[in-house]
């Protein structure tokens, strides 16, 4: 019944970026994919990893960022239409702009040091069990 609710909210809710997710699951379509907690999950080649409402996308061989990347779909279900702005925005920023990557190395900060990542470990790790690898 929660994968039910979770994939029905996904679609409604989330549907901006379960919309983006999707386009991007066809257009990865002949990568690997599985379930993880009622998410679809693709191994693709590229570097990195995103989450788009019911889809994820890792980079093969960092299977331990899969609960992280879940914890953003829990994020896409509290966020709804802003999820977007509010969630993928800051978080994309924070990963590759320059000026920021500096800022982590200079700081010695962790890539989970702020709020969308440091939450989203938090909710993968509360709602999945297991543990997230910040």
């Amino acid at each position: 019944m929660r994968r039910i609710l979770y994939t029905l909210l996904q679609f409604t809710w989330g549907f901006p970026q379960t919309l983006l997710g999707f386009l991007m699951f066809l257009r990865h379509f002949r990568e690997p994919h599985g379930w993880f907690h009622g998410a679809v999950v693709t191994r693709w080649q590229r570097a990195g990893s995103v989450s788009l409402g019911l889809f994820i996308f890792l980079e093969k061989g960092d299977e331990a960022l899969a609960v992280h990347e879940y914890g953003h779909t829990i994020q896409s279900l509290i966020w709804g239409p802003l999820y977007l702005v509010t969630v993928g925005l800051p978080s994309f920023l924070w990963s590759r702009l320059p000026r920021f990557r500096r800022k982590r190395e200079q700081e010695g900060k962790s890539y989970y040091a702020v709020y969308p990542e440091r939450q989203a470990s938090r909710l993968g790790e509360r709602v999945t069990g297991l543990r997230s690898p910040d």
